[in-house]
This record gives C-alpha cells, sequence and structure tokens, in this order.
C-alpha cells in the first residue's frame, strides 16, 4: 500500500447502537432481578459461536466417513464451446485407485439441474458449453486419485471447437437470450424525454462477483435401505436438492432424503448450483451402492459454477434544472451464462429495483439476459436489487454533475413522498422512512461540514484527493415468485420442559436459527437455553422454499412461532385449572406459567387460595399425564401478495427496507489506490430480533459490497474462454485492510408497520446496497481531480487500475470536453 496512504487509525467513536446502549455487569443483574428479560429484541450470541471458535461444529465434510466410501471428481471441458466427440473412459478406468466414471449415457434419470428451465445438463452430452463444463465424473478410492484422474479431462475429452460468445454485449448484439426479453413501462417515457429541459445519455457497466463462501461446494450421499438415499449438502434449498436428485435418478421424492446442518456461507451460490454436486454424488452412490462422497476445490469451484450478474446498461433521462427525473429510458443487459438458472427472476427484481428511492413518473426499462459461453450465473445477495438500482444511482451522480449540484440534493429531490408514492410496477412505498432515515444520518455523519471540509483539503492536496457520498437504499421484501412465500416448522416439547425445533431455513452463519429459537422461547416462555434447533431435513419440514431473498427469519420465524402457540394454546386450560384462574390471566415467562397481577396490564386477578405460578417444565410432565399433545407442526403463508408476470406489475413486496450510508474514501492519483477513511451506517431492521446479529449483518453486507465494487474482477481471457481469476491469488476479496478506518453502524430502531415476526424487518440483502456510497465517493474524488462539472468515467469494480483510468481521463479533459462526454 502507498505509504501516503498508511493513515493512522483513529479511535473509533459508537460503533453500533448495541454498544451504545451497553449496561455494566451490575447494572443488568438489578434490572434481571427486578423483570424477566424478553427472549426477543435483545443481543444473544449465535447458536454455534462456541462450536465455530473451537472447531467442534460439524459441517459436512467433517460428518463421519462410513467405512468404503469412496470419492468423485469432475472432469471439466478443456473449450469454451463445442462439440463433444468422444471421451476415452478406458483411460479413465485404467487410472489407481478408480472404481467407475460416469457419462451422460450412464445417468438413470433426467440429465438436467435447471432450477426452472430443464436446459442444465448434469453432464455434458454432445454440446460443450464453457470451459469448465463438467463432462464427466470419476470415482475413485481416494479424493486424491479422483482429481487426478479427473485432471487428465485435456487428453482424454475429444471436441471440436467452436467459437464463443463471452460477453453480454456480444450475445445482446446477436439476440441471445436465455429467456425473452422484459419490458416494465409507465408513463410516455418518450414523449416525456423529447420534452425535458435537459437530457443525458449514457452506457455503463459492472462486473459480477463470486461468493467466495468459504466452506466449498460439497455433497456426501449414503445408500439406505429400499433404494433410498441420504444425501448432506451444503445447500440453501433442500427441498429443491431433494426433487433433482430424485429426478437424477428417475425415482421419487419420497425415497431422497437431503439434510444440512450448516453452511459455512452460501451468499445464494447454493441456492440452485449445489444441485449438480449432490445429483452426481446421489447418481455414483446409488449405482455402486456405497456412500460417496463429491468436494470440489477453490479452482474447481470457480470453473464450475456462476456467480453474481454482471450487467451492462444503457440510459436515456431527462430532467429539469433542479435535477428531478421526468423521464428514464434503459436496457439493462445481464450475463447469464450458458443456462437460464434463475436468470430470469434475477432480472425481475433488478428491473424493480431499478427506482431504488425515488419517484420515475416515466420510465421504460428493458431487460435482456443473455445468453454466453461462461459459467451460469445464479443467486447472490441481493440477487439482482443491487444491480438494479446501482444503474439509478449512478444516473443521478451525472444528473448532479451536469447541473453542478451536490449529488445528495438531486437525490433527496426524487425522493418517494406522498402523491409520489407509487413504484412504476404498481406497488405503493407505505411506511417510507426514507426522509427521516436520511436527515438523521446526515446529522449524525456532519455530512455538511464535512462536505466543506474535504473540499477545501482537495483545493490544497494536488496528489491526494478525497470524496464523500451519502446513498439510500429501499430493498423490497419477499420473493418475487409469490408461491415461494411459505414456510413450515415442527416444535416438540420433551417432559422435562426442554424444546426443539425443526424448519425449513438453513444456517450459512447468519444466525437463523439463533433468532427462530428466540421466537419459540419467547412464545412458549422459556429461557433461550432451553431451546435447541435441529439440522434442517426434508424428512421432517417438507416443500420448503429457499433460505433466500431475506426471508430466512419471516418465513421461518412466524411458522416456528405458529406451531410453539399450538402447543401453548393447549397447555393453557390445564394451567388454568392448576393455577384456579381464567386462562386469559396466564402469562408465560422466564420458565414459569404464572397468574397476571394487578400490577399487570388488564390484569385478571385470581381467586384467594390458589397457587400463584407453575414452573413450566412441572407443567408440561402434568400435560403428558393429561395426554396432551406436546409437539406441533407450524406453518406462515406471506399474505396480500399477488404479480403478474407477462405485465411485470402487482403487489411482489411485503414491506420495504430502507437504509442510507455516508462514505468518505482517499484515492491517490498517482497510483490509483484508494481508502475507506470512514463510513456511518444507519439502516432499519424493523424491531430487532437480534441486535448483535443484524449489526454484524449489515458490516458483513457493506465490505461485501464493497469488495464487488472496489477489487473483485472477474476476467475471461477473449479468445479461450478461461476464467483466469479463479483463485484467492488472482481474484482479490476485501481483507481486514479493506474495512472503513473508521466504520460507524447504527440500527434505524422503527417497529415495521407489516405483521411481520415482533416486527422486525429482514437484514440479509438490504445493506449490501450502502456500499453504492463507496462507488460515488471514490467517483467525487476522481472528480476533484479534474475540470468543475466533469463526470469521470470511472468502471466498477474501481480497482486501482480503473480509478487511475479514470484520473488519467479527467486530468486530460477540459471542462467543454467533460460537458461533451456527458451528452454523448
Amino acid at each position: 500500500m502507498n505509504k501516503a496512504l498508511d493513515l493512522p487509525v483513529p479511535e473509533l467513536g459508537a460503533k453500533s447502537q448495541s454498544q451504545s446502549q451497553s449496561q455494566s455487569p451490575s447494572q443488568s443483574q438489578s434490572q434481571s432481578q427486578q423483570q424477566p428479560q424478553p427472549q426477543v429484541g435483545v443481543s444473544r450470541a449465535h447458536e454455534s459461536a462456541h462450536l465455530h471458535v473451537s472447531g467442534e461444529a460439524v459441517y459436512t465434510d467433517d460428518i463421519a466417513e462410513v467405512r468404503g466410501t469412496l470419492h468423485a471428481a469432475l472432469g471439466l471441458s478443456p473449450v469454451a464451446h463445442g462439440r463433444l466427440l468422444s471421451i476415452d473412459v478406458d483411460q479413465l478406468r485404467r487410472q489407481p485407485g478408480v472404481v467407475a466414471v460416469i457419462t451422460a449415457v450412464d445417468l438413470p434419470g433426467e440429465n438436467n439441474c435447471g432450477p426452472l428451465l430443464h436446459d442444465d445438463p448434469l453432464l455434458a452430452d454432445g454440446e460443450l458449453r464453457y470451459l469448465g463444463q463438467p463432462v464427466f465424473a470419476v470415482i475413485a478410492t481416494d479424493r486424491e486419485l479422483a482429481r487426478r484422474a479427473a485432471a487428465l479431462a485435456r487428453t482424454v475429452i475429444q471436441a471440436e471447437a467452436l467459437p464463443p460468445v463471452l460477453t453480454a454485449r456480444e450475445a445482446h448484439a446477436l439476440g441471445q437470450y436465455v429467456v425473452p426479453p422484459m419490458h416494465l413501462q409507465r408513463g410516455d417515457a418518450a414523449a416525456a424525454l423529447a420534452q425535458a429541459p435537459h437530457r443525458l445519455d449514457g452506457e455503463w457497466s459492472v462486473g459480477g462477483q463470486e461468493q467466495f463462501y468459504l466452506e466449498g461446494q460439497i455433497s456426501y450421499a449414503l445408500p439406505q435401505e429400499d433404494q433410498g438415499l441420504l444425501v448432506y449438502c451444503s445447500t440453501q434449498h433442500p427441498s429443491e436438492m431433494q426433487l433433482l436428485v430424485a429426478h437424477a435418478l428417475g425415482g421419487l421424492a419420497h425415497q431422497v432424503t437431503v439434510q444440512c446442518r450448516r453452511m459455512g456461507g452460501g451468499f445464494g451460490g447454493k441456492e440452485s448450483q449445489s444441485a449438480l454436486f449432490a445429483c452426481i454424488a446421489a447418481v455414483a452412490a446409488a449405482r455402486l451402492r456405497v456412500p460417496v462422497k463429491l468436494r470440489v476445490d477453490r479452482d474447481d469451484d470457480f470453473l464450475v459454477t456462476g456467480r453474481r450478474h454482471g450487467f451492462d446498461y444503457r440510459w436515456t433521462v431527462g430532467f429539469d434544472d433542479e435535477g428531478h427525473l421526468l423521464a428514464a429510458d434503459i436496457d439493462l443487459i445481464s450475463n447469464c451464462g450458458h443456462s437460464a438458472d434463475l436468470s430470469a427472476p434475477v432480472m425481475t427484481r433488478a428491473l424493480c429495483h431499478f427506482d431504488n428511492a425515488y419517484w420515475l413518473p416515466n420510465v421504460s426499462m428493458h431487460g435482456y439476459c443473455a445468453r454466453t459461453n461462461t459459467q451460469s450465473n445464479t443467486a447472490f445477495r441481493g440477487f439482482g436489487g443491487p444491480q438494479g438500482a446501482l444503474a439509478i444511482e449512478m444516473i443521478l451522480d451525472g444528473v448532479a454533475r451536469r447541473l453542478g449540484l451536490d449529488p445528495l440534493v438531486v437525490r433527496q429531490r426524487n425522493f418517494y413522498r406522498d402523491g409520489q408514492s407509487v413504484t412504476p410496477y404498481g406497488q405503493t412505498v407505505e411506511d417510507n422512512l426514507l426522509q427521516p432515515l436520511t436527515d438523521r444520518l446526515i446529522s449524525t455523519s456532519d455530512y455538511h461540514a464535512r462536505r466543506q471540509e474535504i473540499a477545501a483539503f482537495n483545493a490544497g492536496s494536488p496528489v491526494l484527493k478525497r470524496g464523500l457520498a451519502l446513498t439510500p437504499l429501499k430493498f423490497g421484501i419477499s420473493f418475487n415468485v409469490v408461491h415461494l412465500n411459505q414456510a413450515g416448522a415442527l416444535v416438540h416439547v420433551y417432559t422435562d420442559g426442554s424444546v426443539l425445533v425443526n424448519h425449513g431455513g438453513t444456517e450459512m452463519g447468519q444466525g437463523l436459527n439463533t433468532k427462530v429459537a428466540q421466537v419459540v422461547a419467547q412464545a412458549l416462555g422459556v429461557p433461550l437455553a432451553r431451546v435447541r434447533t435441529s439440522a434442517t431435513d426434508t424428512s421432517k419440514v417438507a416443500n420448503t422454499s429457499a433460505t433466500a431473498a431475506s426471508t430466512g427469519a419471516d418465513l421461518n420465524g412466524k411458522a416456528a412461532q405458529d406451531a410453539a402457540l399450538r402447543i401453548r394454546k393447549r397447555l393453557e386450560p390445564l394451567a388454568a385449572q392448576l393455577l384456579g384462574c381464567d386462562p386469559a390471566a396466564l402469562v408465560f415467562e422466564a420458565g414459569w406459567v404464572h397468574v397476571r397481577t394487578p400490577e399487570d396490564a388488564d390484569a385478571v386477578p385470581a381467586p384467594d387460595g390458589t397457587r400463584s405460578r407453575i414452573a413450566f417444565s412441572e407443567l408440561v410432565a402434568k400435560a403428558y399425564l393429561a395426554r396432551i399433545q406436546l409437539w406441533s407442526e407450524g406453518f406462515y403463508a406471506t399474505p396480500g401478495l399477488h404479480w403478474d408476470r407477462s405485465t411485470l406489475t402487482g403487489k411482489p413486496f411485503f414491506y420495504f427496507a430502507f437504509g442510507a450510508a455516508v462514505a468518505e474514501v482517499v484515492v491517490d492519483t498517482l497510483t490509483g489506490e484508494s481508502r475507506v477513511l470512514r463510513a456511518d451506517v444507519l439502516h432499519d431492521v424493523g424491531q430487532s430480533l437480534n441486535p448483535a446479529l443484524d449489526i454484524g449483518q449489515v458490516e458483513g453486507a457493506f465490505v461485501q459490497g464493497q469488495g464487488w465494487l472496489t477489487t473483485e474482477e472477474l476476467v475471461w481471457h477473449p479468445k479461450t474462454g478461461m476464467l483466469l481469476t479463479h483463485a484467492p491469488s488472482t481474484y482479490k476479496i476485501p481483507t481486514a485492510n479493506d474495512m472503513p478506518v473508521d466504520f460507524r453502524v447504527a440500527l434505524f430502531d422503527a417497529p415495521n408497520r407489516a405483521d411481520s415476526i415482533h416486527r422486525s424487518k429482514a437484514v440479509g440483502e438490504p445493506p449490501l446496497l450502502l456500499p453504492f456510497s463507496v462507488l460515488l465517493a471514490i467517483k467525487d474524488a476522481v472528480a476533484a481531480a479534474g475540470p468543475a462539472r466533469c463526470d469521470p468515467p470511472l468502471r466498477a469494480p474501481a480497482t486501482a487500475e480503473a480509478i487511475l483510468a479514470a484520473v488519467e481521463a479527467v486530468q486530460g479533459a477540459s471542462s467543454a470536453a467533460c460537458e461533451q462526454r456527458l451528452r454523448a
């Protein structure tokens, strides 16, 4: 790192709301003696934290291998596009330790792992679609021997190479798409553009992003009796894996059980793309009648699986002298790779988030899902929402620079507000927190004073330039496929008063199991330590949706709460009988069931001479003797959602989450290096279920999004189609050194008006939009190196090379040239 940027780390201010409200142990103990602590709305440690730090947490690869377990490895296509002529299977079988070789002709069922369209073969059959596509699987006695045999793919695969299409722009020019184009319109954009006082045309692009989960793709399949199969799989969607494995085997879903206790990260990369590995391991295990494990190394994971879609944009917008957007016409072109995967709903969400926080009276959006000869891109945290919202932020930044206004002023003038609160797809923005949340952040971050300080600094600093940006977000919460918004759960209460919970969500480090356990503990009035969450298992809760779209706690929390309250409802008559009171007077809390006291609100006094309370464990034991059912299923379906795919209109989201961030950066104009000096974040999570977990999610999303926009660059060889950045040595994820030097995160505490679980809001995906502020602050710093009103041609990710190129562009431009670039 350039010494000019090696700045001292200042003492951090109030890093988080939970820290600023912390108490001394004596204060906490005193309060706990006065009244029972609630189980939700308070910070609780992640339920597996002690296992994570001790190394005892069991991931799929840690499951003890059954004697005789074999290992699979994948042979990958050596060309990006071509015809598969032959595979020298005999040579593979002769390799040390090899037990079997599986090709497309050996698959007993459907050769497909596409989640929506049947266009994604498990193993290549006839056509080779991308460099890295699985062509065959080697099964050997040892993982290393399997990998060595699979590495012979270049010599045993005979193929006729064909010209590949590697970029979305090229595919778009050819009209080559994985699904038909999508169009979303409101008003008359063409007429409004023609009448607008100002017009701005632009083209831009943002790269994709590798999920880079710490635990790679892995599945372990074990044959069971009577043609059954147990599959341990690192997946966000066990039910989909169950169905796809059954189809690959030519069997039925009830023959397959998929289980996942925890993942070492997912970020969307294990929603649909874990299917290939689960299916191949399952087919091999079923064929050989022995356990088979398939775990790919990091390089092969990069080469086989897809990632966040890169987007190309072309836009024309019209606006007035104050920066109000009057019309927008935009093309969004996503690089989908060789198959559809989840690209259609990703594009849908991108179109539905193009508006972000802003009222667009006339808009014409066109989404194109380009088919290329690269890995099939898939879900990634935000699921297209960040790619859609980023476009409007770049547009507004360009409008502000054209008019010579502070971009924050232009953003605020375009905010959704009363009378201008309906999105282009027809949903009203209710419970709009944009203005009050932004106002608070402007105040707490000292935005205006720092803007003046930075201007003064830049005027006297010829090499180092600082930049500042504030960006807001509005993010819709729900799957944009209505039927996926459902969840189930099982709650078992044992005769000692302990509780076991199983639900359809998957734990990938985000704390879902912790939050669901808190919800159940609150519903039953027991301490959190009395509640345990078991592994996600398709034989316990069936037909589940993926843990995605930030709905994990919303859906599964409600389902688990439903199950717990059903049990509590069954216990109430017995408790009322034992305590001699009306059931309405009962209170379940802190491991006891007691009669509401006169001091309690809406008190219903108990008759004289009766017991005032009974331990929950004692009540449960008596309920068992009374033959009262102590387990229950729970179910939840999000209400009020509707969506018309043909018109792209309706109410796809249950509610919106809001947030905003201010980022300050410094850029070295001689090297292109940058550093985030300070980040102030204020994020809306409703009435938080667990502030510590939520703040952790906000911090993690911010840094992950910052990496996407600054350092994580994907590069394919322009002729061969080889992904060149396929390892940590060439693909640069953020490190501890990339964290903001001064990082201030707070939660905007306002209960959700929608009937979400305990009035909380989802926190997984929305905060990934917060680091838009970093990219735009870098752009602001680069602009300070050029003439007034210049709009730097900064590409994303804003690597040192990209920044240096933008600096050189603005330093070599006159004001007139900058104006000409804006018009062009």
